[in-house]
């Protein structure tokens, strides 16, 4: 009795030893498996920051690519006989027919009230933008060329810059590496504005551009004092539009901070944008109805390509984009449009690219990459 006793006490403490080294082994396994847990659960949560960080600089690219396209299609356009001031009344209401749908369902119940501050703001910044801007910048585009007027759009960021500074809304320390590169990037994208007016240089040659120069000097002769005055009041337009567009990035993201509903603003900007673009189209083609005509071509696709895209999408998106980073952040990315927009030109509408031109390409290349750095 006391032997099957003992046998059982030994294999009862047997089991409990197994028993025990299971616990410590499931318990271990349960850390491993926690630890690995929280491991993936890290690793991810960085890829989805990495990810986060990197939607504004995607946005942006995307949207100087959307930007470029529409630069050749409107200025082809414009070259066979389209109104500008008929395109930028197209393109805007074309905007706000699409944009509308959106602001109405996604921001239902979220439109802060409307005062008479932010109203005001918003008829500022459909006069800056729609109507003076896109005029300005179509017509002087269409004076010069579609790659030249986006070549010299690139004095955008140092404006916007210089008057957020006026404005307070960037700060710049002399001794901070960070505001010098900026600095330094304002200085160089002001002297290539006036390199590439002041200085065309020979005409460089690419194999779909072989030819092109001597057909297009025969034709000028005695037309060249003409083109000349055309091209420095297409120069001038450019400019002015650049100043305007600089100040509609600013006051876009001063009303963002009262009126922070993106869709709604976009919808608005366009509305307003159309009715006054539209008052002064009526004027200027009063004797130009034709104008108004247009079929199942290049100049409807111009106007819806240019409504949902540059207009309808790049209000939106930029007004996320500057609550986030800052206007001048939307701005750094100006000169990869000008590089897109010269090649598709030298490509698609055969614009020649002179030793000028070809440099500043170079040198808005470097400080793109300096600016998104910087950033």
């Amino acid at each position: 009795h006391s032997h099957s006793s003992a046998v059982v006490k030994s294999n009862r403490s047997g089991s409990s030893y197994h028993s025990y080294i299971k616990r410590v082994r499931i318990g271990a396994w349960r850390r491993k498996a926690l630890a690995n847990f929280q491991v993936g659960k890290t690793t991810m949560g960085m890829g989805w920051k990495a990810v986060n960080d990197a939607k504004p600089y995607l946005a942006m690219v995307l949207l100087q690519v959307g930007f470029a396209g529409m630069y050749i299609i409107a200025v082809a356009s414009l070259k066979r006989g389209m109104s500008h001031f008929v395109l930028v009344v197209y393109r805007n209401l074309v905007a706000t027919a699409v944009m509308a749908p959106f602001a109405l369902y996604f921001e239902r119940g979220q439109r802060p009230k409307m005062t008479i501050t932010i109203f005001l703001k918003i008829m500022g910044l459909a006069f800056l933008e729609p109507v003076i801007d896109q005029n300005l910048y179509f017509m002087g585009a269409k004076l010069t060329s579609a790659g030249f007027a986006t070549a010299l759009v690139n004095i955008l960021p140092a404006v916007t810059f210089v008057l957020a500074l006026l404005l307070r809304m960037e700060k710049v320390r002399l001794r901070s590496l960070h505001s010098q590169a900026k600095i330094a990037g304002t200085v160089l994208t002001v002297a290539g504005a006036v390199l590439m007016v002041l200085y065309h240089g020979p005409i460089v040659q690419f194999p779909w551009t072989k030819g092109q120069h001597h057909a297009t000097a025969s034709g000028q002769g005695a037309g060249g004092a003409a083109d000349a005055r055309d091209w420095l009041n297409g120069t001038i337009m450019v400019i002015i539009a650049c100043v305007a567009w600089a100040c509609f990035f600013i006051l876009q993201s001063n009303t963002l901070r009262s009126y922070p509903a993106e869709l709604s603003l976009t919808v608005l900007i366009c509305g307003m944008g159309s009715l006054m673009s539209g008052a002064i189209a009526l004027v200027a083609e009063r004797a130009n109805t034709q104008a108004w005509v247009i079929g199942f071509d290049m100049r409807l696709f111009t106007a819806v390509y240019a409504g949902i895209v540059c207009s309808g999408v790049a209000y939106y998106v930029q007004g996320i984009v500057s609550r986030q980073r800052g206007p001048v952040f939307v701005t750094a990315f100006n000169p990869l449009c000008m590089i897109i927009t010269a090649v598709m030109g030298s490509i698609i509408l055969k614009e020649e690219i002179n030793l000028g031109r070809y440099i500043i390409l170079c040198c808005h290349h470097i400080k793109m990459d300096v600016d998104v750095l910087i950033h």
